[in-house]
């Protein structure tokens, strides 16, 4: 019995480890752009940090984790840029990052869909994200738009002069670590 026994252990282990894909850990580059845009304002995050693993074929080893600074946002306007600092809008005092952190990557024909929680101004809000994923020299870049509505994470008030929802574009490269 421990003749066969054990020859079978070895062959699991080997066919179990042959074939165990591990997500790959990215840096992302300086040249990351997230922007958000309506009739207005439009700008954009200057700051953004976070960690990426990602291995298509092993996505449910993949994870994205993402900080951006509040203070960070540049609308082009240095009064405008002030004033999203404020209590009323993003509260940079009290809430200095917005956050997103991942929970599952699901593969949708060649583009992806990110399923994660947004934490804004307090409020967390799981938050479906689409993304496409582009690939060069071993490098990659996430890409994508989706809207947001700043009413679901309190920021600002309800006014006829800035619209409820938001669109948001990002471009997100990638090297590996």
């Amino acid at each position: 019995m421990k003749k066969v026994f054990y020859p079978l252990v070895a062959a699991t282990i080997f066919l179990t480890s042959a074939i165990t894909i591990n997500a790959v850990d990215y840096k992302i580059k300086d040249s990351h752009s997230v922007k958000f845009s309506s009739k207005d304002p439009k700008g954009e995050f200057k700051e953004m940090k976070g960690t990426v693993k990602f291995d298509e074929n092993d996505l449910d080893g993949s994870k994205i984790s993402l900080t951006f600074n509040v203070a960070s946002i540049s609308t082009g306007n240095g009064m405008m840029n002030k004033k999203s600092q404020t209590e009323e809008w993003f509260n940079e005092a009290k809430y200095p990052q917005i956050t997103y952190v991942s929970s599952k990557i699901e593969k949708n024909g060649s583009d992806y869909t990110v399923i994660g929680t947004l934490t804004m101004k307090g409020v967390a809000k799981e938050k479906k994200i689409p993304m496409k994923v582009g690939k060069t020299d071993g490098d990659l870049t996430f890409s994508g738009s989706f809207k947001l509505n700043r009413m679901d994470y309190k920021v600002g008030k309800k006014s006829d002069a800035v619209p409820d929802n938001m669109d948001i574009t990002y471009s997100i490269p990638l090297s590996k670590k």
